[in-house]
């Protein structure tokens, strides 16, 4: 195998993360953060659009062997890809959802012990999305 199908995107990966090592080591504060965060980002948009419109030619070219070949339609994938925005955009929810509820239950059960009851409730409601979600992208994965 080439040295360069390695070598390569842990040069491209390294460049991007570049602009954030003074933001890890918190040399840079303020706007100076904002301005690398955008930096990295751009860099990071162009990575990918670079990585869809360029792909290497040894690789993308080669022909396809029987263990490699890939069979399938656009439906299924895009069946795949509703599979899983529907759980990650479930886990963003209930991540957020836990992290307004469970402080707040939190602090209700430090004033008033008994309020644990009714405050956990409130917790897994939030985690319920997460489940919902998986629960979901099972049921697309089954009639795949």
């Amino acid at each position: 195998m080439n040295i360069a199908l390695f070598v390569l995107p842990m040069i491209a990966v390294l460049l991007i993360a570049a602009p954030l090592i003074g933001v890890a080591q918190g040399k840079v504060t303020g706007r100076a953060i904002k301005s690398r965060f955008a930096m990295h980002f751009g860099a990071f948009a162009l990575a990918c659009l670079l990585t869809v419109a360029l792909p290497m030619g040894g690789v993308a070219f080669a022909a396809p062997t029987a263990a490699a070949s890939i069979v399938g339609t656009n439906a299924q994938g895009m069946g795949f890809l509703a599979a899983a925005l529907v759980t990650g955009l479930a886990a963003i929810g209930a991540g957020v959802a836990v992290a307004s509820a469970a402080p707040a239950a939190i602090g209700a059960v430090s004033e008033d012990p008994k309020a644990f009851g009714k405050a956990i409730i409130f917790v897994v409601l939030g985690e319920g999305i997460a489940i919902y979600g998986l629960l979901i992208s099972i049921l697309i994965i089954n009639k795949l």
